[in-house]
């Protein structure tokens, strides 16, 4: 596997994680505790990757809410 696509592996399971964390966050109230992160930068890095997997996971919500494969229940 190229340098490239190994990039493209390492991001897309990031971007699952942060779907993962998004999904406990909703499901149990449980979030990562960000603000321990002495850093400032890094803490709002992490902070913006955590609400790109909140907006991953809305977006899979409504798409498989909008779909007839799936009922609520």
């Amino acid at each position: 596997m190229t340098v490239f696509g190994k990039a493209v592996h390492f991001s897309f399971d990031l971007l699952l994680v942060s779907a993962c964390l998004a999904g406990i966050k909703r499901n149990t109230g449980l979030t990562p505790k960000v603000d321990t992160i002495e850093n400032t930068s890094l803490r709002e890095y992490t902070r913006k990757y955590l609400n790109l997997g909140e907006s991953i996971y809305d977006y899979s919500v409504a798409t498989c809410g909008s779909s007839s494969y799936f009922v609520r229940k």
